[in-house]
């Protein structure tokens, strides 16, 4: 008896060593990665943009900012769940600062225009940083202010509380370089090539270049 009450110490013992080291690990994993939520229009685009920068690990297109529970791409551009297309940036935040993505974001869009981005309109394509803690706040409002004397102009780009966030449908994902084909107004295309055609069509990068020149980080 005393030998199975030894056995069975034994097996707690590891046991709560290894959730222990697995809470740690996830903890440790969690202190390297931190994450800004954005909202610049087209989620496929802003995740095109943020994903070629260094230190950023992932970017993920979803929605958030409104009060309908897992929306459908068709319920949030149809208007009236009062969420935005955003995207979650998680970072090293040794690499690069919550500071410098907002930097980045706001010379990415036209944070003048409330009605939407580009040829995307309404509100569910208008442009809005979501934070979640006093820091960000300070460096999401800190990159407003200094965007807004850069740019000589009123931005609009409202500060908002972060709430929950929702990821888009699969086929969202990282759409700006995937290989199906999928049936445009050009006819049948590869995503990839697809997106191009769409972003050009749209006039993004030719509005930001107008707007920002070299200061904008993703337009050559």
């Amino acid at each position: 008896m005393k030998q199975q009450i030894r056995i069975l110490k034994a097996g707690l013992l590891a046991v709560l060593i290894t959730v222990g080291f697995g809470a740690h690990m996830k903890t440790a994993h969690a202190a390297g990665t931190e994450v800004v939520t954005v909202a610049g229009g087209c989620f496929w685009c802003v995740e095109a943009d943020f994903e070629k920068v260094k230190g950023v690990r992932e970017v993920v297109s979803g929605y958030t900012g409104g009060d309908v529970a897992n929306p459908t791409y068709k319920q949030v551009v149809r208007g009236g769940t009062g969420h935005y297309e955003a995207v979650e940036i998680k970072y090293d935040p040794a690499k690069i600062s919550a500071r410098q993505l907002y930097d980045m974001f706001f010379r990415s869009v036209d944070p003048t225009d409330a009605g939407g981005q580009f040829c995307d309109r309404g509100m569910s394509y208008s442009t809005a940083i979501f934070v979640s803690n006093t820091a960000q706040k300070q460096a999401a409002e800190a990159a407003k202010a200094e965007a807004e004397k850069a740019l000589g102009q009123k931005i609009v780009t409202p500060i908002l509380q972060a709430g929950e966030f929702y990821d888009a449908e699969e086929y969202h994902q990282d759409y700006y370089k995937g290989d199906n084909i999928v049936l445009t107004r050009f006819g049948p295309k590869k995503q990839s090539a697809a997106y191009k055609r769409y972003r050009d069509a749209c006039g993004r990068d030719q509005r930001v270049k107008a707007l920002w020149g070299g200061a904008a980080p993703f337009v050559n």
